[in-house]
């Protein structure tokens, strides 16, 4: 069972997640704007957080980020815009997954499990890589560049490390959507590219090792 807290001002939206998380026995909180949001936070803990963008007294964007100065607990953001920039703008923040209205709750509910699951204690390989100034640490889950740690999102660390363990190996896109994120995705495979573009910024000289193969994917090649 997993503790939920659904966040949106629209009242059908909640129920609708509400409907199908305890119809798969979890147990759902409910906010109706951001200032509530981060109030619960601050009283209770959760294993997820579903986030809306556009709410009255604090928005989506604003309340993660507050939310984030005291808790790792991983945030879905709904939004009914797909725009590139408000993407980025949540991984930069550090939310976890992107979804757009209209939405399935069955994925979505998929998506809850893939990212539990992948945040769990014991999700990652005990060990360390480093390929000229960039370290790799999966137990910690620190990335460090010239010897100064990187500052990522959670889904920069998951792509990064997806990529390293497959050194060398050409990725096709299908298979780095579904392995890193966990379940089938049906959303636009641009977001691929949009975690591609932050990753490298992160890494800053040593984003050369992330390889683009036009029509296939990517390679991490070292």
């Amino acid at each position: 069972m997993y503790r939920i807290l659904v966040v949106d001002d629209e009242e059908n939206i909640r129920q609708i997640i509400k409907k199908y998380a305890i119809f798969e026995g979890h147990e759902v909180t409910e906010a109706g704007d951001g200032m509530q949001a981060i109030r619960i936070c601050g009283e209770q803990s959760f294993d997820i957080i579903i986030m809306d963008i556009m709410m009255p007294e604090l928005d989506g964007f604003s309340a993660s980020r507050e939310i984030r100065k005291t808790c790792l607990t991983p945030i879905i953001m709904l939004s009914a815009r797909g725009e590139e920039y408000d993407k980025i703008h949540g991984f930069e923040i550090g939310i976890d997954d992107y979804v757009v209205k209209p939405f399935s709750p069955k994925e979505l509910m998929m998506r809850i499990a893939a990212i539990i699951k992948r945040s769990s204690p014991g999700a990652q390989t005990s060990d360390a890589v480093s390929y000229d100034g960039l370290t790799i640490d999966f137990t910690g889950r620190y990335v460090y560049v010239n010897g100064q740690k990187a500052d990522m999102s959670p889904k920069e660390y998951e792509l990064l490390f997806y990529l390293a363990k497959n050194k060398n190996i050409a990725l096709q896109r299908e298979k780095l959507i579904t392995d890193v994120w966990g379940y089938d995705f049906y959303g636009d495979d641009r977001t691929l590219d949009t975690h591609i573009k932050l990753l490298r910024k992160s890494l800053g000289e040593y984003s050369r090792f992330i390889v683009t193969l036009r029509g296939v994917g990517y390679r991490f090649e070292v």
